[in-house]
């Protein structure tokens, strides 16, 4: 019998599947797909008989009973999450339950929001001399987060911070990450991402909680922040293509010019 397949659908643009994503889909039998997260436009890559789950409204129990009816039943099922599946997916929990009744089953990645909001924004999260580093991260609500990764934590890398499910939280966010970044910090909200009404603020970090306010998004938004968010041509350049720089490809060599 098939595997279960865990799909990530990316970030809501039907091209930003992945082709074995779209393959996966396109074949199956039975669709779990994760409610008002998944755009219709992806599942319209399932094929036309697939019966489709809204999960929304379900509770683990309830979703994990239709993977295992459906994999029992000898069907090509696939379990579609927005994004990427090990990214705030609930993923391991599922695969705990098909791991005891010894259902087998498959991840394939997805798109997930950050990098689909740095390419809307035209913007590389990683500069040469300003940070080498990005934090994928979430504020702590009614599902809270360990103390040693509060925000206010993180603030002092001085990083690309891509933060998650926390735009209702955004006097928060601002308030925690005061500590680390200055007032005049770049930031980035890109709200549904790649979907028909995709909106993209950019603000400074003093004006985030009035933008988000004004805008009226609190929920379904990625916040960027860090000062490669609102760079346009870096102050240095990488030493990847740096004609002095050699590497295992290139030997290094002064320009002629």
């Amino acid at each position: 019998m098939p595997p279960v397949l865990f799909v990530g659908a990316g970030p809501g643009d039907p091209e930003l599947i992945t082709v074995k994503g779209q393959r996966a889909l396109a074949a199956a039998n039975l669709v779990v797909y994760a409610g008002s997260l998944v755009s219709p436009a992806v599942l319209a890559w399932a094929g036309p008989g697939a019966e489709l789950i809204d999960s929304a409204p379900l509770n683990l129990p309830e979703i994990t009973a239709h993977l295992l009816r459906g994999y029992r039943a000898g069907l090509k099922v696939v379990r579609l999450h927005s994004g990427d599946p090990a990214l705030f997916g609930a993923l391991q929990e599922q695969l705990a339950v098909l791991d005891r009744e010894g259902v087998p089953y498959e991840v394939i990645p997805g798109v997930t929001a950050a990098f689909a909001a740095a390419a809307a924004l035209k913007r590389e999260l990683t500069l040469p001399e300003v940070t080498q580093t990005v934090i994928l991260t979430r504020a702590g609500g009614r599902t809270p987060v360990p103390e040693k990764e509060a925000l206010h934590r993180l603030a002092q890398h001085g990083a690309t911070l891509a933060i998650y499910l926390s735009a209702h939280l955004a006097a928060e966010v601002a308030r925690e990450l005061a500590g680390g970044y200055p007032p005049e910090t770049p930031v980035a909200v890109a709200y549904r991402v790649s979907w028909p009404e995709e909106r993209l603020l950019t603000c400074t970090l003093g004006e985030l909680p009035e933008v988000m306010a004004a805008a009226g998004i609190r929920q379904q938004a990625l916040i960027l922040v860090g000062p490669a968010v609102g760079a346009g041509a870096p102050a240095a350049a990488s030493r990847l293509y740096d004609p002095g720089f050699s590497h295992g490809r290139r030997p290094g060599r002064e320009p002629d010019f």
